[in-house]
């Protein structure tokens, strides 16, 4: 199966119950208050602005292959994930002081023009800040809302938005270390792995397939299958992140090329390039590290140290043996539904090389 296309042909699936949601939600909150309705209307531009929907296609492909069987009640309720998503990006942007998202201005940045442009302040960052962080508020009240109104069994329910608080539990404090790695400019393969582990392959990979098995009342042994699956690949996705971070095209990544050198991110790119490069090669990364204004031949020096030291190639390779360790746990998931299983294999070989 290509999984891309697949990714595609869902995204075109899934969007109009995303969409449909999101202007009942506005039609709701104008009751309230007309600033309530603008806030949903640009957490709905943000989220449809781009994204290829991996998180509710995994709660919709990890349903199936529970044995669940398709139908519009689990397509209504795999938007909870990316309203899910939505809400840790929001915060995330905020954090990281990222422009865009997607090609198009993040929320912090929208209401920063907002207050601008009406001169409610006279700190625009703080208020733009302010606002955003509400907004993604708004979207995680959204998330655990798509699950509560859904047409699963009050059961299944109660045990789907548990689910979800447990995902955002966990990932939280990946967050957190990932922050904490920032300001401390130091770390560990063993901490960035960990990182990745909770701040990306819980709430990304397991978590919805987890959420799919439990609302098609799948077996305790496919639920810990689908961990077993789902966290190696995670960290390969992560590590591929990080690199397209660095050596991506921003058309494609949605995203400032070089964003993660001016933020001074600690990835596994950086600490092993930090480990194994020369006294000149370390003064190099260190110059641009947290750098603003980083032009593109201070880039390409980046760049150049990266695979110089050789901590391109480790990266890519340890991406490639996590992506081997999920396709091994594959095997033991008894898929009750040959597309799902066809999917599952195809995204850990897409992960793998894919561009964007």
């Amino acid at each position: 199966m290509d999984a891309k296309k697949t990714l595609v042909e869902f995204k075109n699936i899934v969007d109009p119950y995303l969409n449909a949601y999101f202007e009942k939600k506005a039609k709701e909150a104008g009751e309230i208050d007309i600033i309530a309705e603008e806030t949903v209307r640009l957490i709905k531009d943000y989220t449809m602005a781009g994204g290829k929907r991996i998180r509710p296609a995994f709660l919709y492909f990890g349903y199936l292959a529970s044995g669940g069987k398709k139908n519009k009640k689990i397509l209504e309720v795999s938007i909870c994930v990316e309203l899910l998503h939505s809400f840790l990006l929001i915060h995330d942007d905020i954090m990281d002081r990222d422009a865009t998202r997607h090609g198009v201005a993040t929320m912090h940045e929208r209401f920063k023009a907002i207050g601008a442009r009406y001169k409610l302040s006279d700190d625009h960052d703080h208020f733009g800040n302010s606002m955003a962080i509400m907004a993604g508020d708004m979207a995680a009240a959204m998330a655990c809302e798509a699950i509560f109104s859904s047409k699963f069994s009050p059961a299944l329910i109660v045990k789907a938005l548990n689910k979800l608080q447990e995902i955002i539990f966990i990932t939280v404090p990946g967050q957190m270390i990932d922050v904490i790695m920032q300001y401390a400019e130091v770390a560990t393969e063993e901490e960035i792995l960990k990182m990745h582990e909770c701040k990306t392959a819980r709430y990304t990979f397991e978590g919805p397939l987890q959420l799919g098995c439990l609302l098609a009342g799948g077996s305790k042994k496919t639920f810990q299958y689908f961990s077993d699956y789902s966290l190696p690949l995670g960290k390969a996705f992560q590590i591929q992140d990080d690199i397209l971070g660095v050596f991506g095209d921003e058309k494609k990544i949605g995203k400032p090329v070089g964003s993660d050198i001016i933020e001074g991110k600690q990835t596994l790119l950086v600490i092993k390039a930090l480990e194994w490069g020369t006294k000149e090669q370390k003064q190099v990364l260190k110059k641009y590290l947290k750098k603003k204004n980083l032009t593109p031949k201070e880039i390409d020096e980046f760049r150049i140290v990266i695979q110089e030291t050789g901590s391109l190639k480790y990266s890519q390779e340890l991406a490639a043996n996590f992506i081997q360790e999920a396709l091994r746990a594959i095997k033991k998931i008894d898929c009750k539904n040959k597309e799902a299983k066809e999917f599952l294999v195809g995204i850990a070989d897409y992960m793998l090389n894919r561009e964007v």
